[in-house]
């Protein structure tokens, strides 16, 4: 069914990544309030967008970690959603949120003359060790067991990011003219969007949307594997979606991760890993990982069978 609201009343391209944008999103509601499309529930084919981190301060222009290409990833994912309005069931949405006392942020640790590190610094256990830096917040023996977990893993250790994404801030939020064509799908499809919320705990980064790096608890997302496949009342395994995008930021941290840990935990089902399909021209890598981000999209690809694919490439209607 044809939408009576056109794109350009439900996004701004020129506002993407703006600053003081707000996105008027009630205005949007009221026109998705119009819409008579067929509510999601009455699907035949169910497909799952997941899109990862899309944050404003990882988009260029405005945030603290920009991730260059991100302006662009915005415009081409709404342009994907408003075009597939009827063809997809459910939106997913991560939020990495953080606090100033992060093992990752700057305020965790000091020298020896009390000075905090610049973003980008390399925190190894043994330059804790050997008393390089000390940590200035929280449980030292903690700090310690992170590193050292990570240099077992064959991890260099800790890199020290810009502080981003706190909790409560204008850069925690989701991109303002991205949350508007969420917002507009949940209404005019009667779908509840999904939020999860990851990147809390103290001593461990959290890339991706299923587990922390650093996971001595053993914490897993269910949340999120559980909306994917699992087993129904009855004990049988279900797959709830026919197909599943991948899109966000970062393609060579955030989202590749997701993507990893997902695919990981779906290794003895290539009934699920095979429906799976990374928007590539809605991510962009962080600069000087772009390799990295290709190659992990090839090995995934030949180990999982999963499709990497342009969005333009993509019609769910």
């Amino acid at each position: 069914m044809k939408l009576k609201t056109n794109y350009e009343e439900i996004v701004n391209v020129a506002n993407i990544a703006t600053e003081g944008n707000a996105g008027h999103v009630g205005e949007v509601l009221t026109l998705a309030g119009q819409e008579k499309l067929r509510p999601a529930v009455r699907d035949g084919k169910r497909v799952l967008l997941i899109a990862i981190d899309m944050q404003n301060d990882f988009m260029e222009g405005i945030g603290s970690l920009p991730v260059p290409g991100s302006k662009g990833d915005v415009e081409r994912l709404t342009r994907f959603i408003y075009g597939n309005m009827e063809g997809i069931t459910d939106i997913m949405c991560s939020i990495d949120t953080h606090y100033p006392q992060q093992i990752f942020h700057p305020a965790m640790w000091a020298d020896k003359d009390g000075n905090q590190p610049d973003p980008y610094t390399m925190i190894t256990y043994e330059a804790v060790a050997n008393g390089e830096w000390t940590v200035a917040v929280g449980l030292p023996k903690k700090a310690l067991e992170c590193l050292k977990a990570l240099e077992q893993a064959g991890k260099v250790g800790v890199l020290v990011w810009p502080y981003h994404c706190l909790i409560g801030t204008n850069g925690g939020a989701l991109e303002a003219e991205f949350a508007k064509i969420v917002h507009f799908h949940a209404l005019a499809r009667k779908s509840k969007p999904q939020f999860v919320f990851k990147g809390t705990d103290v001593y461990s980064e959290m890339y991706g949307i299923i587990e922390p790096e650093y996971n001595p608890e053993g914490f897993v997302n269910f949340q999120v594997l559980n909306a994917i496949a699992g087993d129904n009342a009855d004990g049988q395994f279900e797959i709830h979606y026919d197909e599943i995008y991948l899109a966000g930021e970062a393609a060579s941290h955030c989202l590749l991760e997701s993507g990893a840990q997902i695919l990981k935990r779906f290794a003895n089902h290539p009934e699920v890993t095979q429906r799976i399909t990374i928007l590539e021209d809605c991510t962009s890598p962080v600069t000087g990982f772009e390799q990295q981000a290709k190659d992990a999209f090839d090995d995934f690809k030949k180990q999982y069978g999963i499709q990497v694919k342009k969005s333009t490439e993509v019609q769910l209607v």
